[in-house]
């Protein structure tokens, strides 16, 4: 189901506002991407790209097209690792935080 205007202009509005919102939700996107669920980490992803940078500036930044972005990002899009890898770099390099890898069982 597509998320309503209203909803995703309540995540752009909390993001722009709130660091610690933007984080969570950069860090739930890689969290689902490692624990397989890469439908959800690219929703994710694509919600805090239009929250906070947009897709043009990714693109600068990436350089990858900001339309093949989207389709990545998008629910049949199947990013490479590398293209993957190198929108996360950019995004944590954005909010000037890394992340740290735990093992739990």
């Amino acid at each position: 189901m597509p998320l309503t205007h209203d909803f995703k202009e309540t995540i752009r509005q909390r993001a722009q506002q709130e660091p610690e919102f933007r984080q969570a939700l950069l860090r739930e996107a890689v969290e689902c991407i490692l624990n397989g669920d890469l439908q959800t980490g690219k929703a994710v992803l694509r919600d805090y790209v239009n929250a906070t940078v947009g897709f043009q500036d990714l693109e600068k930044r990436t350089h990858i097209p900001a339309k093949s972005l989207m389709r990545m990002l998008g629910p049949k899009g199947s990013p490479s690792a590398v293209n993957l890898t190198s929108i996360v770099t950019v995004l944590l390099q954005t909010e000037g935080i890394r992340f740290e890898l735990a093992l739990r069982r």
